[in-house]
Order: C-alpha cells, then sequence, then structure tokens
C-alpha cells in the first residue's frame, strides 16, 4: 500500500509541474500576440505603449520559467520604454544600460544570460536614442539576441515571439523605406 501510495504523489507531483509549465508557456504565447500588435505600429508611441505590456507579460513567463535574470530585464525593459516615451535623453539611455548590465551582473549564474543583458542593453539604446527605421533595425539586432536567449531557457512562446518581431520588423522598415521613398519622389 505505501509503494501505491509513493506513486500517486509522484504522479500528482508530475501533474503538477506540466500545469505549471502549461501556465508558463501559455504568458509566453500572450507575449507573442502582444508582440504582432507591437511591432505592426508604425507610430513609435504606440509601438512603445505596446511593448511595455509585453514586456511585463513577458517579465512573468520567464519568471515562472525560473530564468530570472530573462525576467528583470523584461521589468527593466518595461520601466525603460515608459520613461523613453516621455524623454529622448542620452544620459538616460546610459543610466539604463548601466543599471541593465548591474542586473546581469547580480543575477546571471552562468554567460548565456547575459545574452538578454545585451538584448535588453540594445533596446535601451534604441529606444532613447534612435528613432523611425534606425531605432528598429537596433530593435530588431535586440530581437536577435533575445531569440537566442529564448532557445536556450526554453520559451516556445518567445521563440514564437521574437521569430515573428523579426519578421514583422523588417517587414516594417520595408514599409517605412517605401514611404520614405514615395515622400522624397513626390516633392
Amino acid at each position: 500500500m505505501q509503494l501505491f501510495a509513493g506513486d500517486l504523489d509522484i504522479f500528482h507531483r508530475g501533474i503538477l509541474l506540466v500545469a505549471d509549465a502549461f501556465i508558463a508557456q501559455g504568458f509566453g504565447f500572450l507575449s507573442f500576440l502582444l508582440a504582432m500588435l507591437c511591432f505592426m505600429q508604425k507610430d513609435d508611441r504606440r509601438l512603445k505603449l505596446l511593448m511595455i505590456v509585453m514586456n511585463l507579460n513577458h517579465a512573468l513567463h520567464f519568471y515562472l520559467l525560473n530564468a530570472v535574470t530573462s525576467s528583470l530585464c523584461c521589468l527593466f525593459s518595461a520601466a525603460r520604454t515608459a520613461v523613453s516615451i516621455k524623454s529622448k535623453a542620452t544620459w538616460l539611455a546610459c543610466i539604463f544600460v548601466t543599471l541593465t548590465a548591474l542586473i546581469g551582473y547580480f543575477t546571471a549564474q552562468q554567460w548565456t544570460e547575459y545574452i538578454a543583458v545585451l538584448g535588453a542593453c540594445l533596446g535601451s539604446y534604441a529606444l532613447f536614442c534612435l528613432t523611425g527605421i534606425t531605432m528598429r533595425w537596433v530593435l530588431l539586432s535586440g530581437s536577435c539576441l533575445w531569440l537566442i536567449n529564448n532557445i536556450i531557457v526554453g520559451s516556445i512562446g518567445g521563440v514564437l515571439l521574437e521569430t515573428m518581431v523579426i519578421v514583422i520588423n523588417l517587414m516594417t522598415i520595408y514599409r517605412l523605406n517605401e514611404q520614405r521613398s514615395t515622400l522624397k519622389e513626390s516633392v
């Protein structure tokens, strides 16, 4: 009888682990949907507002996956994006890059966790120092780093998110270049 009770306990723990993973990945898929809306925006302000919501959700997703450094980088990215709506000061970019690097220094337990830190630092630079197409190119570079991070931490929604962000960002860059060309021709 005791053997059966132990087997049942293992079974219940297994179900809880699967449920936890399902919930964590569910938040990753929600981030994927939010990112679709985010990077389809031509307007920088709308892009940033949606990016705040996406980063907060993604922070929870990474926390549930026990990827603490990635989670903290996302929380910090949400705050950084909110501040970048009101200010484009280069000194703020320096502060956010420094603080993000410190997050990595104090929380990273292996070198691969610095990939998320570097992606977040690129995002800080892009949002405070750049606009338009140039901003999107640097955000694209950060997305490539986040894609690598998501593969490493096992974030299914994150892998889909960053792959989609890369594709949509490239399409938006193309559309903005076309729009710029059309404006030049009409002048």
